[in-house]
Parts: structure tokens; sequence; C-alpha cells
């Protein structure tokens, strides 16, 4: 039986400004530079400098003398921005968000000028004296080479590949020879299939010394053995002294695992890391300082207020006028909220950071990782009286500059547990006291899990063995059989 029914509820949901200005709060300084200037770009309204920075009053924002159509009151220190346009005069700019979570990331890819990797290796081949045909099969076996080096996918799908997508009809045995010629290539040991073949390459391309030929004996005789770290079994199988071995295996660590990644001509760019806070610590007091960049100096254009203002003062109005000064209204409108929306983002990022820092006070004074408390997110957020995923979007891609290193302010967050004396410790300590008994360990015969499990519950951090495991995974610790050295 169909029935109809009238249901009251109330529901929070955010305006696409909300979704801006959580987005504003989260880019990182060279970010939030870009966001700057796109803005001042599409904005005509928004101007740079301290001068014209007078706020706009209601009668700057009148589009009409009459009574019928009346203008919104904008304050300056008014920063809520659901209440500065009404529902029927949102600017465009302002409904541009994505229609997705607004915890989501923009994916940009960047733009980066000079030769890519593979342009580099095309233009190497250009060297060879080859036929047309052999040299289209070269370049086609570069475009399969990934950004670290290495082809990845069986010769064999490759000769399909030539012969439906460019009607070359070759054996593997053909592309196999095209394929060293390629491994002649700079960087060493680029086109190899895998690890192995990578570090033959380099090898067989170096000056050739009793070790390094050795290394190469290791390396395509005994690779299973070398992984393993079994060293006492090669030392057998080879007749070798433990010195000999050491300096074979001195060759191999200088090689490159990635030489895809070694030259300057990859197509990946290089994150530049600016510190969006200072701190320092000056007569034994902490001074926290928001970066400069942070903070730009913007006003709303008078040239624009003017029009609207000559608009008001005229006698007049046709159509065309009207649409003329309801644009400019919503440039201005736009320009306010932005300008606003800054002061929001300084606000919010000082009053976040300021709270961090009196919570982990005794590490900032001292510099001792030990020192660092147990912190989550609800901690701040309920100190400043804000929402977690603010926090978190401050925490965000954020790096402090400390007088121990510029440090990203995620990792001052941590779980606690309790020691052998009850107390709550973070586990920031623990993985510290961790990693220096990993880096003092005897290498030829390093702690295991095990191991390390009873040396931290000696120091009073009854940790299972389990949970050292996962520590040492956060850490990139290998396990003890990869950390043996000779």
């Amino acid at each position: 039986m169909l029935k109809q029914q009238l249901n009251q509820k109330l529901l929070q949901k955010l305006s696409p400004q909300q979704i801006q200005l959580m987005k504003l709060i989260q880019l990182p300084t060279l970010a939030f530079e870009q966001k700057i200037k796109e803005e001042l770009e599409s904005n005509p309204a928004l101007d740079e400098g301290k001068e014209q920075s007078d706020d706009l009053s209601a009668e700057d924002l009148d589009l009409t003398s009459s009574s019928q159509e009346e203008s919104e009151t904008i304050e300056a220190e008014d920063i809520n921005v659901d209440e500065y346009l009404s529902d029927d005069d949102i600017p465009e700019y302002r409904l541009q968000a994505n229609n997705y979570s607004v915890d989501d990331e923009d994916s940009k890819v960047p733009i980066t000028g000079g030769k890519s990797f593979h342009e580099y290796l095309i233009e190497q081949i250009g060297t060879f004296s080859l036929s047309e045909q052999n040299r289209k099969i070269a370049e086609y076996l570069v475009g399969n080479i990934d950004d670290d080096g290495y082809i990845r996918r069986d010769l064999s799908s490759i000769v399909d590949d030539l012969a439906f997508t460019q009607n070359i009809m070759e054996e593997e045995e053909h592309l196999e020879k095209i394929l060293q010629l390629i491994q002649s290539l700079e960087p060493a040991g680029v086109g190899a299939r895998n690890l192995q073949e990578c570090l033959a390459i380099q090898l067989r391309q170096a000056d050739n010394c009793y070790h390094q030929r050795l290394a190469l004996e290791i390396i395509e005789d005994h690779f299973e053995a070398f992984t393993k770290k079994h060293y006492k079994k090669l030392i057998k199988k080879l007749e070798l002294d433990e010195e000999d071995l050491k300096l074979a295996i001195e060759e191999i660590t200088r090689l490159n695992p990635k030489p895809g990644n070694s030259t300057s001509n990859s197509n990946r760019s290089v994150q530049v890391v600016v510190p969006d806070f200072t701190l320092r610590i000056t007569d034994g007091e902490l001074e926290l300082s928001l970066n400069g960049r942070n903070a730009p100096e913007l006003n709303v254009s008078r040239e624009y207020r003017e029009m609207l203002e000559t608009y008001r003062e005229g006698q007049k109005k046709d159509k065309a006028q009207k649409e003329a000064a309801q644009f400019v209204k919503q440039k201005l409108d736009g320009a306010k909220w932005f300008i606003d929306a800054i002061k929001q983002r300084q606000q919010t990022l000082m009053l976040t950071m300021g709270s961090i820092m009196q919570y982990q006070k005794e590490y900032f004074l001292s510099g001792d990782e030990t020192k660092l408390r147990p912190m989550i997110l609800k901690d701040i957020a309920d100190e400043i009286g804000m929402d977690i995923s603010t926090v978190s979007r401050v925490a965000s891609n954020k790096y402090v500059n400390t007088p121990y290193g510029t440090i990203l302010i995620k990792e001052f967050f941590s779980e606690s547990m309790k020691n052998d004396s009850g107390e709550d410790v973070s586990t920031r300590e623990i993985k510290k006291i961790l990693e220096d008994s990993v880096s003092e360990e005897n290498k030829r015969r390093p702690l295991t899990d095990e191991k390390l499990a009873q040396l931290l519950k000696e120091k009073g951090y009854p940790i299972a063995r389990r949970t050292v495991a996962k520590y040492r995974e956060q850490l990139d610790i290998p396990v003890a059989r990869l950390r043996k050295q000779i």
C-alpha cells in the first residue's frame, strides 16, 4: 500500500564557500601562494598592497536606491562565509568546488621543463647507425621503460604489440639484441628487466678491478645467497677470505638499483619544502611566527567600488547597467570574502600550532625526542575548541622550522601506551629507543624482534614482539637477517 508521509529533518551541509575555506586551510605555503595568484588573476576587484584597504560598507554595495532591491551589509570582522552573499547573488567562482569529499586532495600534474628521461634515452639512440625498422623497435622498447629505468614486460608481449600496433614482425631473439644496445645507454643499468640484471650491467661497465669482477660473479651466480646475506656460504663456495668478500659487497652497495632516478633529465618534479611556521627559543621562552608568505597584503579595488558608487548615484538604470552593476557587486563580494577567509586561515593556523607548541613544550625546549608527550588530534581539537578535521588539515603537509631542523607537523602526533610504572608514554619515544638500539647493535649479529622486545622490557617498556615488528616496519628498519654485515 502506497502512502505519503511528511517528515522534518535537520541536516548539516557544507556550502561551497565552506569547502573553499577548508581547502585554503589545508594548503601548504607554496600551494597557498599559487592560489592567491590565481584569485588575483580571476577577480579584478582584488588588489595587492596596503593601499585602499578600507572596508566595504553596506552603501558601497547598494545596487539601487529603491527599497525593492536592498543590498546586504558586510562587516569586516564577520568571517562567517555563509552570510556573505544572498542565495541568488552567489558569484560563479564560489560555485567551482569539486563535487567530492572535502578531505580529498586535488591532484594536479606539475609542469616541468627540460628533457624527459625517455627523451634523453631516445636522443642517445640517435647516435647509433640503425635501420629505420630497428630504430622504431628501439624507440618502442624505450617507451616501455618505467621511471625506475626497468623494462618489466616480457619481450614476447612486446613482440606481439609490435606486430599489432606497428606492423613490425620480428622474433624475440632480434629484440634481445636491440635491448642489449639500449642497456649500453646512460645511465648505467637502464633497460634491465630485474634488479639482478641491472646490477650486473653496471658492474660490466665498471673499471673491472678484482673486487668488481668478484662482485659480478656474486651477482650473476650467487644472487640468492647474496640477497639473503648467507655470507658464510659465499665464502665457502667462492673460496674467499672475509676481507675480499667485504670489499666485493662494498662495490655492489655503490651501484644504483634505480637508474631511472639518477638522471637530472627525469620527468619527476622535486618537492620544495617551505616551512609554514618558525619556532625559536628566546631567553628560555618559545616564540612562534607564521611564514610571512602566508599573510599577503590584499585589499578590495577602489576602482570597482567607485564604479558601483557611480551607478548608485545615476538617475537612469537600464537592463545592461543593472547587469554590469550586478557583476561588479559579485566581484566585490568575492574579493571581500577571500580577504576575510585568508584572515581566518591565519588565525586557525596560529591557534592550532600554538596549542601544539605548548602541548610539546618540553620537547621544543630540549630537542629530546623522548620528551614528546602522547598527543592525538582530539587533544588539540579540545584545547582550541575546533573540529578534529580542522586540526588534521592544519597538520597535513605543513612544516615548522625549529632549532632542531624543519619537521613535518603531523610527526608530533603519536599514540600513547603505559610503561611498567603505569605512566603514559608516547609511541614516538619508544620508536626512538628502538631506533637507537638498532643503530648500536653488533651488525655481525643483529638483534631479532624477540631480543629487541626483551631489551625494551628491561628499559621499562613491556611491548610484545609483534608490536616491535610493527614499529620497526614503520621506521623502515629491515629484519635482523637483512641488517647483517661482515
